[in-house]
């Protein structure tokens, strides 16, 4: 039992990746779509995250009391795709908003209707 507690942090990432996938797959509406995206993303920065911490690791301050030291590359990292995956959140609303005052609505197949008609 105390194995599967160590890896936790897989079955978060599975979960949350599955269930992004899934809104993104399945959803017709442009909105749960972006929020399925982010929550995929979101289980990427959990992984990446949970796999950099080190058990008993430290900050990488040199000193004689610590010998096991945790990398703060991925951190660093992370924090800056969470500041990409705002920016990719933010210019996809802003899409969807344009697709709305367009089309008047943000559903996959009344677009897909909408197009049909305007091209026969």
């Amino acid at each position: 039992m105390t194995n599967l507690l160590f890896f936790w942090n897989h079955f978060a990432f599975i979960i949350l990746m599955v269930s992004g996938l899934f809104i993104i797959i399945t959803s017709q509406n442009y909105i749960k779509k972006i929020v399925g995206l982010a929550i995929f993303q979101t289980s990427v920065f959990v992984f990446f995250v949970s796999l950099a911490k080190i058990i008993d690791g430290t900050a990488p301050i040199l000193n004689s009391t610590n010998n096991v030291y945790s990398n703060p590359l991925p951190h660093v990292l992370i924090l800056t795709a969470i500041v990409v995956g705002v920016a990719t959140s933010a210019l996809g609303l802003a899409i969807v908003l344009q697709i709305y005052k367009n089309y008047g609505s943000i559903e996959e197949n009344e677009i897909k209707k909408e197009e049909l008609k305007e091209n026969n």
